[in-house]
């Protein structure tokens, strides 16, 4: 539903501007690691299909904003790496990546997704140490943009995304490739 999604975006001409977010107390928890116990046969598909979102999100040819509305935890904070902009819900949710607890050593594409966007110190601290950031410590280390209160999260990612919803895609497009093309080449590479 994702790649519909976005292909049925990418095609559209004229402005646009792309806000994500999640519902209730999650952004995302993730891949449900669960569902892959119960059919592993799946779970190579699926990871594969991350790993292309990943890459497509990171030049994705428009504005991105990501409306952190409650916990982002593995996979689910991968994807909100990939974004233009990252704002952060206030007093509910943590970002997380939780793989070195787990045993689960992210791939190279979820590695170059994540090193892509966040700064250096910060990306290492998340996937070494699998800390929990809160809204206040994520905008302190430079993995989210801004922090807002919950009923001003939606409305500040429009407000965002309207204020650039008008910029030249082609343009836009040209500089991510620029910016993170090799991160995302690593995503969508044997796709």
């Amino acid at each position: 539903e994702w790649h519909a999604a976005l292909d049925d975006l990418e095609q559209r001409e004229g402005p646009l501007a792309l806000v994500v977010t999640g519902s209730g107390k999650f952004f995302s928890n993730g891949l449900d690691l669960d569902r892959f116990s119960e059919a592993p046969d799946e779970a190579g598909a699926i990871v594969d299909g991350v790993h292309r979102l990943l890459g497509r999100l990171l030049v994705f040819p428009a504005w991105t904003v990501m409306a952190i509305n409650g916990h982002a935890f593995a996979a689910g904070a991968m994807l909100s790496a990939t974004a233009d902009v990252r704002l952060m819900r206030t007093g509910r949710g943590y970002w997380c990546l939780p793989e070195v607890d787990l045993g689960l050593p992210l791939t190279p594409p979820m590695t170059a997704a994540v090193t892509a966007r966040l700064p250096a110190t910060a990306a290492a601290e998340a996937m070494l140490t699998a800390r929990r950031y809160g809204a206040e410590e994520a905008l302190d280390r430079g993995i989210v943009t801004a922090v807002h209160a919950e009923d001003e999260l939606l409305q500040s990612a429009v407000s965002e995304a309207a204020s650039m919803a008008a910029k030249d895609r082609s343009v836009i497009a040209d500089h991510k490739q620029q910016l993170f093309g090799r991160a995302a080449a690593i995503c969508l590479e044997n796709q």
